[in-house]
């Protein structure tokens, strides 16, 4: 496992409304993880581009902020993609859209297209500022995965370079695993043992996974393993939500097929009403 998962960052930039504030926590994230900026503009180059984009990040000069600017013509999705496997880019940041009637957020069909083609990790910023919000509470899914394992190591090393106060691994468990049907009291016990014995079971494998990151990524932060049970991606989801917190990480899924999408998995319960700012990690 990489101690230095994100060499290069890439974003979608647009001369609309946000682009200050995306350009900013942008830039921030670039030094936080000691990493290059690659803006990359669906379109053709300008001086004027140019000059807009050199004012806004001249406030991040005296940082020495890496970054170069990509201009190319065609369709959004297929530019956004190619410009990240060209420039190597390790994360991709997306800003997600408001939907003011739900008074939630949701990623639209380019930027949905994005998340279910990238083939590098992908952060979508639904609320972005240009002064920066404290990231202080990170959630980040525990499910029983072989991407997982990487997936909270980059957390921890995530909340040790914005310095958050507290870490939530959440392991999802799927319902079907408690096979008892509940009808008195002593079927009730047998549940409610049963679900001990696996919220146990949860927080063992987790403590595993933890004690192999180095310290320095575990250290000064609250740590924490919260077994829920539900329906997977939608109860981590409604977790972070109702926890406020500021960041939620999630394995990328295996695969993305016809039937994925008839048949929502967590990645797509996620897309749909995004509770936070959410990392997807490859």
């Amino acid at each position: 496992m990489s101690l230095k998962p994100f060499k290069s960052i890439g974003i979608g930039v647009a001369f609309s409304p946000n682009l200050k504030p995306n350009l900013y926590e942008a830039a921030r994230l670039s030094l936080y993880l000691d990493a290059k900026l690659v803006l990359i503009h669906v379109g053709a180059e300008s001086e004027d581009k140019i000059k807009t984009l050199k004012i806004i990040l001249n406030t991040f000069k005296k940082d020495n902020l890496d970054y170069e600017v990509v201009f190319k013509t065609g369709n959004p999705v297929d530019v956004i993609l190619s410009a990240s496997i060209e420039k190597n880019i390790d994360l991709l940041v997306i800003g997600a859209a408001k939907r003011e009637k739900f008074l939630t957020y949701y990623v639209g069909s380019i930027a949905r297209k994005i998340t279910r083609q990238a083939t590098c990790s992908l952060l979508l910023l639904i609320n972005p500022s240009v002064d920066r919000i404290p990231c202080k509470h990170i959630v980040v899914n525990g499910l029983k995965d072989p991407k997982t394992e990487r997936t909270i190591a980059t957390a921890f090393y995530i909340a040790s370079k914005l310095k958050s106060e507290k870490l939530t691994i959440v392991e999802e468990i799927n319902q079907n695993e408690i096979a008892v049907k509940v009808e008195d009291d002593k079927s009730l016990r047998k549940a409610t043992i049963l679900k001990e014995r696996l919220r146990n079971r949860e927080r063992s494998r987790i403590n595993h996974i933890i004690e192999d990151i180095p310290k320095e990524y575990t250290e000064n932060i609250a740590i924490k393993s919260q077994p829920i049970f539900g329906t997977q991606g939608y109860s981590i989801g409604h977790y972070a939500q109702i926890k406020r917190a500021d960041l939620l990480i999630m394995n990328a899924p295996t695969k993305m097929t016809f039937w994925d999408r008839l048949f929502p998995h967590d990645i797509e319960h996620i897309l749909t009403e995004l509770p936070t700012d959410v990392l997807i990690i490859q």
